[in-house]
């Protein structure tokens, strides 16, 4: 069974719950994602859980093809809809662990809170390292610490949330190189950590989600300039897939 078949309310869609973490209230929170993901993006790129496209999208005037995907048939029909116009964009409709129907290699894979709801997460990742060239990146984003588990991520079918070293065993387990491999998000996790599992909220409320974003992402960012925290709400990971 994959993540995706646990999943309560999908991931993506119009009304989900975790678009409030990157839709119109946060867009302070879209920006820091798309910085921290940009420089390990190649010429051609395919996204994981790409949603209604707000993500991907970003991305085209860098790119030479793009492809995106997902598990919703709602949302790969809003995706269709999208990029109709665009003969450089695929639209694609799988859930992982499967082989995926790409008939030439990309340099980049990006997956965004995709991971943490797939159960075979390690085969998944092998999935994603057969359509992969040999040197490429797969580029992942998951919640991090269990510690910050709670209704929220049940409601929206998280399997688990990662540490480094949990991520890291899965990474070299799918036979992938671990290029980098940090928490971030500091102070994301500790109002998280207080909102949701002291707090008791079973999701975010968009009012504290935009006040969050205007005050505590850029403070964030300027912090992890300098230091890399011990402890996230996100670990972020660069992946290579072997030569």
């Amino acid at each position: 069974m994959s993540g995706y078949d646990r999943v309560v309310q999908p991931a993506a869609g119009d009304e989900a719950l975790e678009n409030h973490l990157g839709g119109d209230e946060a867009k302070n929170y879209r920006q820091y994602e798309f910085d921290m993901v940009a420089p390990h993006v190649g010429r051609s790129l395919l996204e994981i859980g790409s949603g209604l496209g707000h993500f991907a999208e970003q991305f085209l005037p860098r790119l030479d093809r793009l492809v995106v995907s997902d598990f919703d048939p709602y949302c790969v029909e809003q995706l269709r809809k999208r990029f109709a116009d665009r003969d450089d964009v695929s639209v694609l409709q799988f859930g992982l662990p499967t082989r995926i129907p790409l008939d030439e290699p990309v340099d980049t894979v990006v997956m965004m809170n995709v991971l943490e709801h797939i159960e075979e997460d390690a085969e998944a990742l092998r999935s994603l390292a057969r359509v992969t060239a040999p040197g490429g990146r797969i580029v992942i984003w998951v919640p991090g610490y269990m510690q910050l588990y709670g209704d929220f991520d049940r409601k929206v079918g998280h399997v688990t949330r990662y540490t480094p070293a949990t991520l890291r065993k899965t990474v070299t387990d799918a036979g992938l190189g671990v290029e980098v491999l940090k928490p971030i998000n500091f102070l994301g996790g500790i109002a998280w950590w207080a909102a949701v599992r002291r707090g008791g909220v079973g999701y975010p409320d968009p009012r504290l989600v935009k006040i969050y974003d205007r005050t505590v992402v850029p403070v964030t960012r300027f912090i992890e300039r300098f230091v890399t925290p011990p402890f996230g709400q996100t670990v972020f990971c660069v992946a290579r897939v072997p030569r």
